[in-house]
């Protein structure tokens, strides 16, 4: 009986395969080759010749070298107070949160943080440059400034982790 039940099914999809592969076969559809009138208009685009981006101009130069100063000596303020947040950081590891050691710690993270301040202040400026004359479609020196942009990011993704690490030592955080 269940056997039966599936043989029928099957059965009937072998009867009624050969009349449909049939009718398919009579039926006239289009071919589906590439008739005479196409390829015709196939023409390539006229190339469209961008001029490379000049040198930088000279009113952003200095504005360039005031920034990348700036950036060094927030990295080297960064540098200077780093040992001395991570000592404070290591003796308050174990300390309850709101204890002495552990406020001491946050704050010499605070200070840690506010040392970066000129590299960060370059860093905004420097995007604010370069989206300005992005828009503005003034691609001369915009590779000199994306390189300089690049290596101030780098030096802030530097310090920002670690300052996480920093923060990740400290109990509540």
């Amino acid at each position: 009986m269940m056997r039966a039940r599936l043989l029928i099914p099957l059965v009937l999809a072998t009867l009624l395969s050969p009349p449909v592969a049939a009718a398919a076969q009579e039926t006239k559809a289009p071919s589906l080759a590439k008739r005479a009138i196409e390829g015709r208009f196939d023409i390539a685009p006229p190339a469209v010749v961008v001029a490379p981006p000049g040198p930088l101009p000279t009113d952003l130069a200095g504005r360039l070298a005031r920034w990348e100063s700036d950036a060094a000596s927030g990295q080297q303020a960064f540098a200077a107070e780093r040992d001395a947040t991570a000592s404070l950081v290591a003796a308050a590891a174990g300390a309850p949160v709101s204890s002495e050691r552990w406020v001491v710690a946050q704050q010499a993270i605070s200070r840690l943080t506010a040392t970066r301040a000129p590299l960060t202040g370059a860093l905004a400026d420097i995007d604010r440059l370069y989206t300005e004359r992005s828009v503005d479609e003034a691609i001369d020196g915009l590779p000199d400034i994306y390189a300089l942009r690049e290596r101030i990011a780098e030096m802030a993704s530097a310090q920002d982790a670690i300052l996480e690490a920093l923060s990740a030592q400290l109990p509540g955080q």
